[in-house]
């Protein structure tokens, strides 16, 4: 199975590190995985994005203009991406974020209060772990235990005492995901 993944937000939001989790997860558990990375120089507060691509077979290029799953975290990015996820495919939004709903019928729309969420949990810094929980409860590309695995692979061995609360938000963001 293959999934072509596109994550987008503003600079500061995890974004990138949103991708590099999601890919390292992939190698924790054998996969073929591609990380391919774009953001302005002005990088915090600019729009960023990441392309993820994780597949048990081998992968022909990371260069993609379609995705099965769109995760948009600001209304640039759902304006930009919204028609480049494949019918079928699958829609994340957070809805802190987002002035006008996305409005395909062809494919699955997810609403996650992800923001919300962080703020009820007392710390920012989780808002893209509950966000990456909510994809993965909707379309499990890889496991919870690769995801840990990757996080002490990701994180510095300083922050590795976090690693049960970006469990805990990867768990809650499962839970707070709204199909639209």
């Amino acid at each position: 199975m293959k999934h072509e993944i596109i994550i987008s937000g503003f600079g500061g939001q995890g974004v990138l590190s949103m991708g590099k989790i999601l890919a390292y997860s992939g190698l924790m558990e054998g996969k073929e995985v591609t990380w391919m990375p774009a953001y302005g120089p002005e990088q915090r507060g600019g729009t960023a994005n990441v392309t993820v691509i994780v597949s048990d077979e081998r992968i022909s290029s990371p260069i993609l203009s379609k995705y099965d799953i769109a995760i948009v975290l600001n209304q640039p990015s759902l304006d930009k991406f919204q028609p480049k996820v494949k019918p079928g495919g699958i829609l994340i939004y957070d809805s802190y974020g987002i002035i006008n709903p996305p409005t395909r019928k062809d494919i699955k729309v997810y609403s996650i209060s992800a923001m919300d969420k962080a703020a009820e949990m007392k710390n920012s810094k989780i808002f893209n772990m509950i966000v990456l929980g909510g994809m993965l409860s909707v379309c499990p590309v890889v496991t919870n235990e690769g995801l840990e695995k990757a996080l002490y692979k990701t994180l510095p061995e300083r922050h590795h005492g976090l690693i049960p609360l970006n469990m805990e938000a990867v768990k809650a963001g499962g839970e707070i995901m709204e199909l639209k």
